[in-house]
């Protein structure tokens, strides 16, 4: 999945938050829907202006940007 192709980085919208193209959906949005047990029938059934490809692209987004994630860890 190119989530390039979906997913867009406007600072006049959402504040610059990425967005799924063309609409005001957030990826953080979609995902934390995911995240808190919607199907993406739900998602698709109560967002009809989103497609499979969007939610997927969302995932694929926040995939990368959690490989890319550094983590330095603190000495106790």
């Amino acid at each position: 999945m190119n989530w390039q192709e979906r997913i867009v980085i406007d600072p006049d919208v959402l504040v610059g938050k990425p967005i799924i193209k063309g609409t005001r959906m957030s990826v953080e949005f979609v995902v934390d829907l995911l995240g808190r047990g919607w199907s993406v029938e739900q998602i698709l059934s109560e967002y009809d202006h989103l497609r499979r490809e969007d939610i997927q692209a969302c995932l694929a987004y926040a995939g990368d940007m959690l490989k890319s994630e550094r983590v330095f860890l603190v000495p106790h």
